[in-house]
């Protein structure tokens, strides 16, 4: 069963450029971290990390469109799910806006609805302040 979550959007002061090299550096999503992140760890084109009382997630650069679009997705193929960020030029700004996809039985979409919510309302939060 499909899951899609939209993040709102965000506009930065800062050139899509600036935002694509910020957002596809993987050590940067350490200081976009919930603050409830208990593991935060780069191992070449993934990371790692864990929220408290949820499972480790490793996240894996898939694809990236240069100054435009980063996705992100899992690297287990038991999870299967993506997080795109896209980035469009706005007046010397950079409008920000993250999608959230995955494939996920009835059970565990109830479970991870709201925490998977919560985390990219995080996230934009955090980059709205880079």
């Amino acid at each position: 069963m499909s899951l899609n979550l939209e993040s709102r959007t965000v506009v930065v002061s800062k050139s899509p450029q600036e935002v694509f090299s910020f957002l596809s550096t993987l050590s940067n999503y350490e200081q976009l971290m919930p603050e409830s992140t208990e593991k935060f760890q780069i191992d070449g084109d993934s990371f790692v990390f864990a929220l408290k009382g949820m499972p480790e997630i490793r996240l894996v650069l898939k694809e990236t469109i240069p100054n435009k679009t980063i996705v992100l997705g899992a690297a287990s193929n038991k999870l299967r799910f993506t997080l795109t960020s896209s980035i469009e030029e706005e007046a010397g700004s950079s409008k920000i806006h993250l999608t959230f996809q995955g494939d996920f039985n009835p059970m565990m979409r109830m479970m991870v609805t709201k925490p998977l919510t919560h985390f990219i309302n995080t996230l934009i939060d955090n980059i709205e302040k880079i």
